[in-house]
């Protein structure tokens, strides 16, 4: 039997991973987040380890409040940047492979073409930098560990755009949209499974992109939302600069995810087809 210790576990992902962790009966899965297991404590993930001695870790905490970090720097670096130094150099002490998730946000996002693994990185703005340094002190502590990119990551689970969107449709009747950052919805339950098509591979280390297929901009993905509920929303679309935020949003962070599907071989689902998925459950949680 294969030990996967997920921390994170109260997040979208990680409560996305508890829910299909029945469909691989040869993995014993441990979930932990705070107060059971933090982060960013040396002797409690070594403890962990000793403890349930897992052979894979996927690390599925973050600092993910963008804005908040502008005025929360050190918090979100402590999360971010210095909590996936200590688990990785940890795990490698124990021979436990780990599995970092990160962000589109590692890169400026003003390019033209789907953004590779191997592009250069310039990240703007706390979360961002914070991010950025979380996967170099991975790469740093481990010999051979996996970071996943993913971009617009939402669930049933949380605190995310989806629910936003629902929430303001029917309190406000009405909302305004940027159309002018493009991107790809991720639906973390199916960021859950191809992570675990990683580990069942024992994939080699390094970078890999993970988004749902297609491109819209936060007004399609918004506008796609509530035509799907049947909501009947105007929305408006406005410009980057029309809806001011602490932090730098990218305005072109679609992820080139070519060789991760040369690596599983699987057919990554459309992100129209994941939301409908998604707001199916959401449905049969009411």
């Amino acid at each position: 039997m294969i030990k996967i210790l997920v921390t994170g576990s109260k997040g979208q992902l990680g409560n996305e991973l508890q829910r299909i962790q029945s469909s691989f009966p040869d993995f014993s899965f441990h979930f932990t987040d705070l107060p059971e297991l933090d982060i960013t404590s040396e002797s409690e993930v070594e403890k962990a380890l000793e403890d349930i001695k897992p052979d894979w870790l996927i690390n599925c905490a973050g600092y993910t409040a963008v804005d908040k970090a502008e005025t929360d720097a050190n918090a979100a670096m402590l999360i971010n940047s210095v909590a996936p130094g200590i688990l990785a150099r940890l795990c490698a002490k124990h021979s436990v492979r780990i599995v970092h998730i990160s962000t589109d946000y590692v890169f400026e996002g003003y390019g033209y073409r789907p953004i590779s693994e191997s592009d250069p990185k310039k990240p703007n703005g706390v979360y961002a930098v914070s991010k950025s340094e979380g996967e170099d002190n991975v790469l740093a502590n481990h010999p051979n560990p996996i970071v996943i990119r993913t971009s617009w990551l939402y669930s049933e689970f949380g605190n995310n755009f989806v629910k936003t969107v629902l929430r303001l449709a029917r309190e406000k009747g009405s909302m305004r949209m940027v159309y002018d950052q493009v991107g790809t919805p991720t639906w973390a339950g199916d960021l859950a499974i191809a992570i675990m098509k990683l580990i069942t591979l024992n994939a080699k280390e390094g970078y890999y992109h993970y988004s749902n297929e297609g491109v819209c901009s936060w007004y399609d993905f918004a506008v796609a939302i509530c035509k799907i509920k049947g909501i009947n929303c105007p929305i408006t679309p406005i410009l980057t600069w029309e809806y001011k935020t602490a932090a730098p949003r990218p305005c072109f962070s679609v992820l080139d995810k070519s060789y991760f599907k040369e690596t599983t071989g699987m057919t990554i689902p459309h992100w129209l087809d994941s939301l409908k998925k998604c707001l199916d459950q959401l449905d049969e949680q009411s």
